[in-house]
């Protein structure tokens, strides 16, 4: 049964869907035969397994590897939360979908709250295509915090990583491409009653994390208080972003296809060309939705970013919910992807959140959703957001940021 009560100011569902229908799924345009069958293959082949590249790594002699917006977290003055998010092993089954917290709402009994988000995320398709065309700097703001669990085994207890990054990525000849992280870095006790553990501990200036990595887990050290800011020049020569395997220039990414079918066979074929090399996954549904949900925090042509969002709702095992608050009290639609992810906290579901009416991303987030024994030592209950990335700018501008003095370089 669907949901029958709507907010006001909704537009016509109707027209929303008309208007972000593919192409290819235009009955008045003739699909052969061949066509057909090839299209139905592909909707009804389900995800396989493992998960697609948040972080992007450098390339083998190839340089730096530039990054989505949604990723700007990793890049802290610390690789912390590189460690503890981006090397997860897809979970072996799948698991239920985080209980409600505080930040997170979900459906009520016999609510079809997903067909209500699936429209809205159609919505923010729709409201991406008004946004401003181009500029001199693609500028983001993103507001992160990185949860994990620190100590020896008897004696844990939950820290985090809080810190705003700043990236401002120039798209003329001749402006590079900044990115000042960790700014307002602070590592602390996650609750008072983790303070007292620590103080218990005696207050150690670094405290060890168990963080996950390619080979399975290690350990690193968190230094408690504050940090300095990081700069870093992104861009190598007129290469700005990665989409997929490849290094992208502003050029490459006007010229990125501008309808969801086009798109989403542009993102099929790279899928086949990077294989989830940087990051053992072959689940293609999660992959081409951690790409499309990088497209959009990308300059790309407002047509792009649309044709993104078409592409995140039509893809196969992803659900989409509407009316969820993002980890800084924001509405917006949810979008989890088809697999979830298992490190030393246990076993985690990464979902973005989208604000439908302007199609701006609002966070990309790491939920808890089967915690281990080290987590549920620490205090972590299912339901935790452990790691978030919430973007509170995305926009043109004209000139470049300005580094801290004190900041590394």
């Amino acid at each position: 049964m669907k949901n029958s009560h709507r907010p006001s100011g909704r537009p016509d569902v109707m027209k929303v869907l008309a208007d972000a229908r593919p192409d290819e799924l235009d009955p008045s345009r003739p699909v052969d035969p061949a066509r057909q069958r090839e299209d139905l293959a592909r909707i009804v082949a389900g995800p396989t397994d493992g998960r697609a590249a948040r972080f992007l790594a450098p390339r083998r002699g190839s340089g730096f590897r530039p990054l989505g917006a949604a990723a700007l977290a990793a890049v802290a003055a610390s690789v912390v939360a590189v460690s503890t998010v981006d090397w997860q092993q897809p979970a072996d089954r799948p698991s239920a979908h985080p209980r409600s917290t505080a930040g997170t709402q979900v459906p009520s009994t016999g609510a079809d709250l997903r067909a209500d988000g699936h429209i809205e995320l159609l919505s923010a398709a729709e409201n991406a295509q008004a946004s401003v065309a181009e500029g001199t700097y693609w500028q983001t703001t993103t507001r992160s915090q990185n949860v994990d669990v620190a100590g020896e085994e008897g004696h844990l207890f939950a820290v985090r990583h809080t810190s705003t990054d700043e990236w401002s990525v120039g798209v003329r000849p001749g402006t590079g491409s900044l990115m000042v992280s960790g700014l307002d870095s602070v590592t602390e006790p996650l609750t008072a009653a983790d303070e007292a553990r620590w103080h218990a501990a005696g207050s150690p200036r670094t405290v060890p994390v168990e963080v996950g990595n390619k080979t399975g887990t290690g350990t690193i050290a968190y230094t408690m208080g504050t940090g300095r800011p990081t700069v870093l020049r992104t861009n190598v020569d007129d290469k700005i972003y990665a989409v997929g395997p490849h290094n992208a220039s502003y050029k490459d990414l006007r010229a990125l296809p501008s309808t969801s079918g086009a798109l989403r066979h542009y993102l099929e074929r790279l899928y086949a060309q990077d294989n989830g090399a940087d990051t053992g996954s072959g689940d293609r549904g999660a992959w081409i939705l951690r790409q499309a949900g990088n497209l959009v925090t990308m300059p790309v042509k407002p047509a792009v970013r649309a044709a993104a969002y078409r592409v995140m709702a039509d893809l196969p095992g992803v659900r989409v919910t509407g009316h969820v608050t993002d980890p800084l009290g924001r509405v917006g639609v949810g979008v989890d992807f088809p697999v979830t992810y298992r490190g030393p906290l246990g076993t985690t579901r990464q979902r973005l959140v989208v604000d439908p009416s302007t199609g701006a991303m609002l966070s990309d987030e790491l939920v808890l959703v089967e915690p281990s024994a080290r987590a549920l030592e620490g205090g972590l209950d299912a339901g935790t957001t452990v790691n978030y990335a919430a973007t509170t700018r995305m926009s043109w501008g004209e000139q470049q940021i300005t580094a801290p003095k004190n900041a590394r370089r």
